[in-house]
């Protein structure tokens, strides 16, 4: 497979008719539709169901877009990786981030590094860790801030100095929202929605202790957005991190006693990094080393 032709393909996928994506590959619609059979031909397989007036993905299509999507990624950033210069600084930094607080150590760092590399330009993806570690194995980010806890044994890591709070969002007119802090037997019968993950469920089971088995749980989440609509429409209470951000008709309340967690900037052990990444590495790591020795 060429990725011109995954190019293609990805075109006639989104706009679901030949000839307007033709018009906007600046091709002629007898060479793509020939493009296209080809394609199938090479995989075996059918990609599209056509009709008079649209074409439209078969599940071997969605499977090969979601693929090629991927790959055309992984060559676009692959391209820039090989572009940059050796005298100054350019490219791009990929970084996955979940929600946290220390998003904005994060920030600080990437701000001060690129006004020593103004060339420089940043991609954040943002998403849970299970996403953000599968797009770091995949090629497709550098480097990814996510809580701990995390398994290291795939990964390079950096502590980021900076601690993640952790308690309950709850909608404003439950009595909960009353309490300066919650225990855990104040959420016995609250119905509870938690982070997705086994790490972090494992860590919020600490927490809780004996009484985990006995939670009303009602579902579970990945990104805390998503999570505080459902909080405010009643379904149920967030266990989630403090973040400095407010959502219309909650309140977080914090735990008691205090939950605290770390989060860590991950890469991959023993893989070559781009000259423009291997220098962020390099930065953040001598800046946090200088903040917990107080010489800056």
């Amino acid at each position: 497979m060429e990725l011109r032709v995954l190019n293609y393909f990805l075109m006639a996928a989104r706009e679901e008719n030949i000839t307007k994506a033709a018009q906007l590959l600046h091709v002629t619609q007898p060479t793509l539709s020939r493009q296209l059979m080809q394609l199938e031909e090479e995989l075996g397989v059918k990609l599209f169901q056509r009709s008079n007036h649209c074409i439209v993905l078969t599940e071997e299509g969605m499977l090969l877009k979601r693929r090629a999507q991927e790959l055309v990624s992984l060559a676009e950033k692959t391209r820039q990786d090989l572009m940059q210069k050796d005298t100054e600084l350019t490219g791009e930094i990929s970084i996955g981030c979940g929600e946290l607080q220390s998003v904005d150590f994060l920030a600080k760092l990437l701000a001060r590094f690129q006004v020593e590399h103004p060339l420089v330009q940043m991609s954040i993806f943002s998403s849970n860790t299970d996403s953000i570690k599968e797009r770091i194995e995949n090629g497709l980010l550098d480097m990814g801030l996510v809580p701990e806890p995390v398994d290291m044994t795939k990964y390079a890591f950096l502590h980021v100095p900076q601690k993640e709070t952790w308690g309950v969002l709850v909608h404003k007119d439950y009595e909960l929202a009353e309490k300066q802090a919650v225990s855990p037997s104040d959420l016995l019968h609250v119905p509870l929605m938690v982070p997705n993950g086994n790490l972090i469920q494992g860590f919020v089971a600490n927490w809780f202790g004996a009484d985990f088995d006995d939670l009303h749980i009602v579902g579970r989440y990945n990104l805390l957005y998503n999570a505080a609509i459902l909080v405010r429409n009643k379904i149920g209470a967030a266990v989630c991190i403090k973040l400095d951000c407010s959502y219309d008709d909650t309140c977080f309340i914090p735990f008691s006693p205090p939950m605290e967690s770390g989060s860590v900037l991950i890469w991959k052990k023993d893989q070559m990094t781009s000259p423009t990444t291997a220098a962020f590495l390099e930065y953040s790591q001598k800046c946090v080393k200088s903040i917990l020795t107080n010489t800056i």
